[in-house]
């Protein structure tokens, strides 16, 4: 067996633990960086993180530390697992500790809400020119941390630096495929969030599961039609990035984004709630696609009912008056 790089992963909550505990069990050398002690002495003394991935062992090549120089320069390559509206700033704050030369691999999925940038945009902007690549792909954090069966994509754009990571992550579970389609893949990641809340509301409304069918179907139309606009090929839409993580994350209540569209077609108290990426880019969605003048109705409909200027049965009500056309 080929000695495997050794891995840098920033953030420790369940995305980077299971990336990191992933990385070990393959055989590299991997030092987490995470701020909260609690945490980093967790992961270090017992090799579990209970607050994130509760009842999961992690490998034991899986190292944290609180230091972010010490973290940071330890990796071939720094795997970025932070949530994506906060990576502007951890990326800002870490800069200086973050080697020119070591790829950065963005693992968060969505549109900066601030500024509309993807979170390649985002990371070139602070680090203009330097070697990057995105991870994402139908992956929940507690299937990776435990070695179950999981595809993703990786995307540069140098290709063989997207084969290179994609060779160096990996393994027996963990399968990477790789490509230079960098849009592609970002816009997937994001916008499926946005659909699973739809899919998410249509469940918990109790409209049924032809209704949630139709809802993604149409849905991912959308998707495909922001992507094209945007550059991405139609092959990385139809692919692990984009159609692959949209049926997984509009399935199944594991998803973050497909709970809290659940919880609110329930009429639930939303307070509190894990993050659901989904609630931050779908206003920007609908900015986006209207620059691009492209008709998003499912989308803005979730926009509009995350801002609560409509109810869940208006926005249905809405969606199946539309006017009737041939299905593109």
């Amino acid at each position: 067996m080929n000695e495997r790089p050794p891995i840098a992963v920033l953030g420790g909550g369940a995305y980077g633990t299971a990336l990191g505990t992933m990385a070990a069990s393959n055989g590299s050398s991997v030092v987490l960086y995470a701020r909260d002690s609690t945490t980093v002495a967790a992961i270090n003394n017992t090799h579990r993180n209970d607050a994130h991935l509760p009842n999961i062992s992690l490998h034991p090549l899986l190292t944290a530390s609180s230091n972010a120089r010490t973290a940071l320069t330890h990796g071939q390559y720094i795997l970025c697992a932070v949530p994506a509206q906060a990576l502007s700033t951890a990326l800002n704050e870490l800069k200086d500790h973050i080697p020119a030369s070591t790829p950065l691999i963005i693992c968060a999925k969505g549109i900066d809400r601030s500024t509309g940038l993807l979170m390649s945009q985002v990371t070139d902007q602070i680090f203009p020119g330097h070697p990057l690549g995105i991870l994402s792909g139908p992956s929940f954090a507690s299937d990776v941390a435990k070695g179950l069966p999981t595809a993703v994509t990786v995307a540069s754009r140098n290709q063989a630096l997207a084969d290179s990571i994609a060779v160096a992550l990996s393994g027996t579970t963990f399968r990477c495929y790789s490509t230079d389609d960098v849009t592609g893949v970002e816009i997937g990641g994001a916008l499926k969030n946005v659909l699973a809340i739809a899919a998410g509301a249509a469940i918990g409304r109790g409209y049924g599961a032809s209704a949630q069918a139709a809802l993604v179907t149409r849905g991912f139309v959308e998707l495909r039609r922001i992507g094209h606009a945007l550059g991405a090929r139609s092959e990385t839409i139809m692919g692990l990035s984009g159609l692959g993580d949209l049926m997984l994350t509009c399935s199944t209540p594991q998803s973050r984004n497909y709970s809290y569209g659940l919880a609110l077609g329930k009429g639930e108290d939303l307070t509190g709630r894990p993050l659901a990426e989904g609630v931050a880019t779908a206003s920007i969605a609908v900015e986006l696609a209207a620059r691009h003048d492209i008709d998003v109705p499912i989308i803005s409909a979730v926009s509009k009912i995350l801002a609560e200027d409509i109810t869940v049965d208006e926005a249905m009500e809405a969606l199946l008056s539309r006017p009737l056309k041939n299905e593109d």
